[in-house]
């Protein structure tokens, strides 16, 4: 017998190697908070989900009982790439009226969710090493969308009406080969933040000027409960240069995973290209299901409902935290979403905060680093969601949190 044979019973252990797209990309630091939110007596402000009273239950149960009655067939037959056609054309009617579509130039596909949108543009836009500008912080889920391609990923740090123009000119600058601006424009996740029509100008002017194209993500926009709406820089393009997403997750349901998208025809005609080696299509009964509850229901009253859900619930939270917290935390006042945005004091140990919140006073928080492009990029801020929690955790969580607030702030 050799030497490098194996003892009876030895077994080889695989090495795994894996690929430079994913080798990198880490579990996301909201689903390891959540492991908490199971555990007895632990109060969430870390989902971002919607409020289990936004969700038209009875109507969506009667619409799929009518669908498998009427259509079994459609529902569970494989469907086009670019989606169901009565909804991609009710899509197209309604944001053409929002100044978001010019049938002309443009076409609209509907995505496995609005973040399918995201991945979707990048890996039709970006090549490895290629510069993708993002808010600083934005949402987790598109920047590890944007990772798995290996973007050059670079984030502009926003102000209160946005993403600051000047870093934006300067990273430009500095990254010649930048192909995308990422942008979530209204009650930004995770700041609540929303950027103001001025900023919006600036940012579509710096966008024409060094030749790069944006995506606009929108899939809190409806969901406006105070101040005016402010146009999409969608309606503001007149380039060519600007990929719009929306999404009925946050107006209807997200376990439907139905989404959208609007580009011009050269880039949605590529887009559908990488949707086919990804999923193929999305799923008709959430297609079907969205457009006959937008057929059978006055919408804009559907979504009237919400906001006047999510304004409660805010002002709740809101006023918790200007009763509880230390002066000496900083927070936003959103006027719409899901989110606002806590700050604590500059040199404050956030993660440690965080932990603290959850372990021992049994409050889920999300750390703002989670947001960030790189998890070790410095802030002090941490996410609160007013959407998920019921008004009497809202109560007692903003009053738990607060005491900790003071105890280690005042």
């Amino acid at each position: 017998m050799t030497e490098n044979l194996k003892c009876k019973g030895e077994k080889n252990i695989m090495n795994y190697q894996f690929s430079e797209k994913v080798s990198h990309l880490q579990a996301s630091a909201i689903r390891e908070i959540l492991k908490f939110t199971s555990e007895p007596g632990v109060i969430s402000f870390a989902a971002g989900n919607p409020a289990p009273e936004a969700f038209p239950v009875e109507t969506v149960r009667e619409i799929a009982s009518e669908l498998f009655q009427n259509d079994p067939i459609s529902v569970l037959q494989y469907g086009i790439t670019e989606g169901y056609l009565p909804l991609r054309n009710l899509m197209k009617e309604r944001m053409t009226a929002q100044g978001n579509f010019k049938a002309e130039s443009e076409e609209l596909i509907i995505t496995s969710g609005a973040q399918q949108v995201m991945e979707l543009a990048c890996k039709s836009m970006c090549n490895p090493g290629d510069t993708l500008i993002c808010e600083a912080p934005s949402f987790i889920g598109s920047l590890n969308a944007f990772k798995s391609y290996n973007v050059n990923l670079v984030g502009v740090p926003l102000d209160d009406e946005g993403m600051n123009p000047e870093l934006l000119e300067k990273a430009l600058k500095e990254n010649p080969n930048t192909k995308l601006i990422y942008l979530i424009l209204n009650f930004q996740n995770p700041t609540g933040k929303t950027t103001t029509l001025k900023r919006r100008k600036e940012l579509y002017a710096l966008a024409q000027k060094y030749n790069t194209m944006i995506i606009e993500d929108n899939p809190y926009g409806d969901l406006r409960f105070s101040g005016e709406d402010v146009p999409s820089i969608k309606s503001m393009d007149t380039d060519g240069r600007v990929i719009y997403a929306g999404s009925f997750s946050k107006v209807l349901a997200p376990g439907i995973r139905v989404g959208y998208g609007i580009a011009p025809k050269e880039v949605i005609s590529k887009m559908v290209v990488c949707k086919q080696v990804s999923d193929v299509q999305t799923n008709n009964f959430g297609q079907m299901l969205a457009y006959q509850f937008m057929q059978k229901v006055d919408f804009d009253a559907h979504l009237a409902k919400l906001r006047g859900i999510y304004k409660q619930k805010a002002e709740r939270m809101l006023n918790g935290i200007a009763e509880h917290f230390s002066a000496n935390v900083a927070y936003t006042k959103p006027e719409g979403g899901l989110f606002l945005w806590c700050t604590l004091p500059e040199g404050s140990d956030m993660s440690g905060f965080c932990k603290k919140a959850v372990q021992e006073y049994k409050i889920a928080v999300v750390p703002g680093n989670a947001f960030m492009v790189s998890e070790s990029d410095v802030t002090y801020s941490f996410r609160l969601n007013y959407s998920t929690p019921t008004d009497e955790a809202i109560d007692k969580g903003t009053a738990i949190l607060g005491q900790l607030t003071k105890e280690m702030f005042d």
